[in-house]
């Protein structure tokens, strides 16, 4: 019979559990759950999608006649659930601060964030609706807006981005970058919730896609998999530390189009109405309707 030694292990995974925390001088253990749970995220973000988009991405079953019955019960019940990863989220950040953990202010502030986020759904909604018209328009191989909202991870992975995003406004960082790497897991598409995207954003088939915690993106933009909009270095500061919060990523203005493998870096400006071609590499900025290739970007380092 196997002799697993299952105690000595335990303690053995105590002991490193406990050099860990001590090398982390910033955190401290504390009773009972401290972060929010990434499995009951994903529940919320499905019944989010649900609530968005109930005849596409809700229940198998759901009819036209209880379309609003479905949504006042689901939202109800996801708000509440809602409601406990914010206040897991706030408490930890207080906890990481070393800031008083006063349990009646993170509840009123948890409350306030989850009842604005719950009015902002309809606006949320509309602005989707954006994103799946210019799917529609911006394939030729789509054959229907359902077609892109049941089939295409580039809207799914925008779908999770701005509703990831109305919380990284919040300051909740955390819960911000849990639901944007299940976004990344489940789609491919790797999009940093501090991104500013606006409407009419289409990404076609997506995967290897990345964008930075601070590109802005502007209207009816169009890209393609394996495009990297990034950073071209990281700052540091005079003890050799990571700056943090600083803008180091592109702006693409309205109606750009960026085909495969293109990598963009640095907080450089793609002009509007700009089309730039597939594998290029390009760290400076390229005029409104302006286009960029292989071969232009070889003969302008000549």
């Amino acid at each position: 019979m196997t002799q697993w030694n299952i105690q000595n292990i335990v303690i053995d995974l105590q002991q490193a559990r406990n050099e860990w925390r001590a090398q982390q001088k910033n955190l401290k253990v504390f009773g009972g759950r401290e972060l929010p749970s990434k499995e009951e995220i994903k529940k919320i973000l499905n019944d989010l999608c649900g609530i968005l988009f109930p005849m596409r991405l809700g229940p198998h079953d759901l009819r036209q006649q209880s379309e609003n019955f479905y949504i006042a019960h689901t939202l109800e019940k996801t708000l509440y659930a809602l409601l406990e990863q914010v206040k897991l989220n706030l408490s930890y950040d207080a906890k990481y601060k070393k800031q008083h953990e006063d349990l009646v202010e993170i509840s009123e502030i948890a409350q306030n964030i989850v009842t604005e986020f719950a009015q902002k759904l309809p606006e949320l909604r509309r602005l989707l609706d954006t994103d799946v018209i210019a799917a529609y328009h911006g394939d030729p191989a789509a054959r229907s807006v359902d077609e892109v909202l049941l089939c295409y991870p580039g809207i799914m992975a925008i779908i999770y981005h701005r509703i990831a995003h109305e919380f990284y406004k919040k300051d909740l960082s955390l819960l911000a970058r849990l639901i944007a790497e299940i976004s990344h897991s489940k789609t491919g598409i790797d999009i940093h919730p501090g991104a500013e995207i606006d409407e009419g954003f289409f990404i076609d088939h997506g995967t290897g896609v990345v964008i930075g915690e601070t590109c802005i993106i502007g209207k009816n933009v169009r890209i393609y998999q394996a495009v990297t909009l990034g950073a071209k270095r990281f700052e540091v500061d005079g003890e050799g530390r990571l700056q943090k919060e600083y803008a180091r990523h592109p702006i693409v203005e309205d109606n750009v189009v960026i085909y495969a493998g293109a990598t963009i870096l640095g907080r450089i400006t793609i002009g509007q109405g700009a089309v730039i071609g597939g594998n290029v590499w390009i760290t400076q900025s390229v005029p409104a309707n302006s286009a960029v290739s292989q071969s232009s970007a070889t003969k302008s380092k000549v």
